[in-house]
């Protein structure tokens, strides 16, 4: 799965629903029984994912550098990808927050 599918995946798995076309196609590829599936599963698996795009983006730098490959659109694709994905984590880590401050200020 590419950059874009793998993100498109962190939303589909967060929003925990499969009404939204495209952009929960990554759930449904993660599997089929989404109620037994807890969202700390779901946020430490994305997490890894995004871990793993930046250790393919140093990886591939590294191998840039050394001169193991003289691709340098390989290094920026793989830069990139994990530049957008950890600010996509960055968003959704910041609309959760937002989410539990409006849920704490709530008067009962």
């Amino acid at each position: 799965m590419d950059g874009m599918g793998q993100i498109n995946g962190m939303i589909g798995n967060i929003g925990g629903h499969t009404g939204a076309g495209s952009l929960t196609q990554g759930a449904g590829e993660a599997g089929g029984n989404q109620g037994n599936v807890s969202f700390k599963d779901v946020l430490m698996k994305n997490l890894n994912e995004v871990n793993q795009l930046q250790e393919d983006a140093d990886k591939s730098l590294e191998n840039f550098v050394t001169g193991k490959s003289q691709n340098m659109g390989e290094v920026i694709s793989a830069s990139q990808k994990a530049s957008l994905a950890f600010s996509m984590l960055t968003q959704i880590r910041n609309k959760l927050q937002d989410a539990y401050d409006e849920v704490k200020n709530l008067r009962i």
